[in-house]
């Protein structure tokens, strides 16, 4: 256990992790190129836009039920980035996302600063379209304003025109509407926040090649208005671009990305970017199973006349960097120390959140209380305390430290690999001693029950004897490998000698979410004082 954190380092900004750098993946070569992806992790439908200095770029991307959501990452140079903020800390109605809502509520984000204020709009395909703002990315953001109520509206952008105009273009969901792969446009108030028009439909993919066009992003060049939107499939598409003089069409359109002869799938869906060095870039994302929808960074050429991407319509692997004036090479958070007073920007959790979840403390660990799992239970599915983060590589190794405390018989923690499949190795209580215990579920999303291979016995580390309800600690440290979507797990009493144990996990992603890894901790008995999990610190490497 670390030692007790001084107030003066305790209350020092979370920029402080701006430095980070992964051990695991970095884009940026270190000789002007980069390698794609350059965001190795699950943000899926990806949006930039640029700042007014014209060198800081802002991108935000779907992140559905899970809490904090809508991510803010920040980057000079469309290489590098940092996560810096989170633009919406509850959903509503809170009735309905207080518990996990696999795969609903925040989908395919839209960016843009206009006037002096940075705004995001979303599509929620249950409540409707929704928009939050703010001066300062990095600071507080509104909370959720319903533009447009109803259901199955999705992949929403405005476009403020060169009259003051706003219009907005949207997807629909298939789930939803009953209809799909057609996209619509409307006018707004000029301040974004109501619906003044009818909604025209501007295009049509059903029956064609470009079936399940989506996620358009509208934007204004030369008099010409640009839809570049995806159409084909999640993981087998391609990206379009089509052009009209006015918002309500007739647009035409051209295929300007895609896999050609590449290893690279479905390269589309994101957003595109002119710099004030004059250059044109596109930031999409890549379906890697698993692994999520990693983001990659295409140049832009237009001197055709259309927005051709990659290197003449395929994508790249390596490429020369934006022209920037920063050196600096920065990545998303990872490892966590805890050791400040406030949650890391990595961490998730899987509904809106309630102090009961869990709470950093001022001894340099994280908590994570039991959560209370319902009578007749399966699996995790049900469970809103998972503490998750993204998967940052093909390949790497995550061991954490923690210490488990029990108030009652069968209560566990320990960490857990979350998706549609499941595997966590837990410190579980039986009686007066310990069970170290790999727990896998296959199909949760179904009801399945999970298994359980009980791999040892643990002798308590400490007991408690002054508490009225004896609290047991076992110190552990618990390691997850991944390669190639595939999990192993190893324990240690120490630190240093690990024995590997249970059985080897085919990973497999969440509901439109990639997998993700973290803490778990719960127990059967509703009666029971709650235990707790407390993470003294969690480490990535290769």
């Amino acid at each position: 256990m670390k030692k007790l954190i001084s107030l003066a380092v305790a209350l020092l900004p979370m920029a402080a992790s701006a430095q980070y750098q992964s051990k695991v993946w970095s884009p940026d070569n270190g000789d002007g190129t980069y390698t794609n992806p350059v965001i190795n992790a699950d943000y899926s439908d990806p949006d930039v836009c640029v700042g007014p200095s014209g060198e800081d770029y802002y991108l935000t991307a779907s992140s559905f039920q899970c809490i904090p959501g809508l991510p803010i990452l920040h980057s000079r140079d469309l290489v590098n980035w940092e996560i810096i903020n989170y633009a919406v800390r509850e959903l509503e109605p809170k009735s309905v996302f207080d518990r996990p809502q696999h795969g609903n509520g925040i989908w395919a984000p839209s960016i843009r600063y206009h006037d002096g204020e940075y705004y995001i709009y979303w599509g929620d395909p249950d409540y409707g379209v929704m928009m939050v703002k703010t001066k300062d990315p990095a600071g507080e953001w509104t909370k959720p304003l319903c533009v447009i109520e109803g259901k199955g509206y999705i992949d929403t952008t405005p476009l403020w025109d060169d009259d003051g105009r706003c219009y907005l273009v949207n997807g629909w969901a298939n789930s939803r509407a009953k209809f799909a792969s057609v996209l619509t446009v409307r006018e707004l108030s000029a301040d974004g926040t109501r619906a003044i028009g009818q909604p025209v439909i501007v295009f049509d993919g059903n029956g064609t090649e470009n079936r399940t066009c989506e996620g358009p992003k509208f934007y204004k060049r030369d008099g010409w208005y640009w839809i570049m939107c995806p159409a084909g499939g999640v993981p087998t598409g391609f990206q379009l671009a089509m052009r009209s003089k006015s918002p309500y069409g007739p647009y035409e359109h051209k295929t300007v990305l895609a896999q050609g002869k590449t290893s690279i799938n479905g390269p589309h869906q994101g957003g595109w970017v002119h710099t004030k060095y004059g250059e044109d870039w596109f930031l999409h994302f890549q379906d890697k199973e698993a692994y999520g929808r990693v983001v990659h960074l295409q140049p832009v050429d237009w001197s055709s006349g259309w927005p051709i991407m990659g290197r003449k319509g395929e994508p790249v692997v390596t490429y020369t960097k934006p022209k920037s004036s920063s050196t600096q090479k920065v990545n998303p958070v990872e490892s966590d120390e805890f050791n400040t007073p406030t949650m890391g920007l990595q961490w998730q959790w899987h509904a809106n959140y309630d102090e009961k979840f869990g709470v950093p403390t001022a001894f340099g660990t994280f908590r994570i209380y039991t959560y209370k799992l319902s009578e007749g239970w399966k699996n995790f599915w049900e469970v809103p305390n998972l503490l998750l983060q993204k998967t940052p590589a093909d390949e790497f190794t995550v061991t954490t430290k923690l210490r488990f405390t029990s108030k009652a018989d069968g209560q566990f923690g320990g960490l857990i690999m979350m998706g549609l499949d499941y595997s966590a190795l837990v410190v579980r209580r039986t009686g007066q001693s310990f069970q170290l215990v790999q727990m896998t579920c296959k199909a949760a999303d179904k009801g399945k029950p999970q298994t359980e291979d009980v791999i040892a016995t643990l002798k308590p580390t400490a007991a408690d004897k002054t508490d009225y309800k004896p609290g047991i600690h076992e110190d552990i440290y618990l390691r997850l490998k991944v390669a190639d979507s595939k999990l192993h797990f190893a324990y240690s009493s120490d630190g240093k000698k690990f024995t590997d144990c249970g059985s080897e996990f085919q990973m497999k992603e969440g509901k439109w979410i990639g997998a993700k890894f973290g803490y778990v901790s719960a127990e059967t008995d509703a009666n029971a004082d709650r235990g707790w999990v407390e993470a003294d610190w969690i480490r990535l490497e290769k």
